[in-house]
């Protein structure tokens, strides 16, 4: 099965790498997920439950069209928590409930240009020998100590039919929300389709859905990973 089409983002504000990313995610009552969402988008279910994502991963190459990457700046590890959402207008993408990151420019950038709910974070992650390891605990803004620590094995790239309905629901998602100065706003994401690869969780140890509002799960996660892709940000615009 194939992945949706991603968007074409003619003037992208930013360009990344997202490398190294491990694929949590749990199923939720929508009920559940609902206070944590703005009241102008809808909770998205599938296989009916809502779905909470955790992806920590290695964010590289950031820059700004016409900029050289820059050694510190451009290269640091970042945790996202999200849900999937749809806009008035039928549109699907993200709603990020926080996002952890390594370096305080890019939390302060973040929060600035885009006003998403970023923290900064004493963070790293490890690649070895198919073993990647990911450490993350809260610095700023609180609650101080929230964390994310996780290990994850991967595996042979998913065949053509593992790449199902699921893993495209949760993996391809090129839109982001959030509200600026109150104002609802969204932005597009361009990237070619994840490079899915089978992945077992070898260890978790994390806080940051309860610090988020979520309730803890005995549930386990469904696992995947990918060695990444380059990504083009849109700038936003207003719904």
């Amino acid at each position: 099965m194939k992945a949706p089409p991603s968007p074409r983002v003619a003037r992208p504000v930013l360009y990344h790498r997202w490398s190294s990313m491990t694929f949590l995610h749990w199923r939720y009552p929508a009920e559940t997920v609902r206070p944590l969402v703005p009241g102008h988008l809808t909770v998205e279910t599938f296989d009916g439950c809502a779905w909470v994502g955790m992806t920590p991963f290695l964010m590289e190459d950031v820059r700004a069209p016409g900029l050289p990457r820059l050694p510190w700046v451009s290269r640091f590890p970042e945790t996202n928590l999200r849900t999937y959402v749809r806009d008035e207008h039928g549109r699907g993408g993200i709603w990020f409930l926080s996002l952890d990151a390594g370096r305080l420019p890019a939390v302060l950038g973040g929060r600035a240009g885009y006003w998403l709910p970023y923290h900064w974070s004493d963070m790293s992650v490890r690649v070895d020998a198919g073993r990647w390891r990911y450490r993350c605990r809260r610095i700023w803004p609180g609650p101080r100590g929230a964390r994310c620590h996780a290990e994850s094995k991967v595996g042979l790239v998913l065949s053509e039919r593992e790449r199902d309905e699921t893993a495209h629901f949760l993996t391809a998602r090129f839109r982001l929300f959030s509200q600026v100065a109150g104002r609802p706003v969204t932005a597009e994401v361009e990237h070619p389709p994840w490079p899915l690869h089978r992945a077992a969780l070898l260890d978790l140890d994390e806080t940051l859905r309860r610090a988020a509002g979520l309730p803890d799960t005995d549930d386990e996660p469904l696992v995947h990973a990918s060695p990444g892709v380059p990504v083009r940000i849109g700038m936003w615009k207003p719904l």
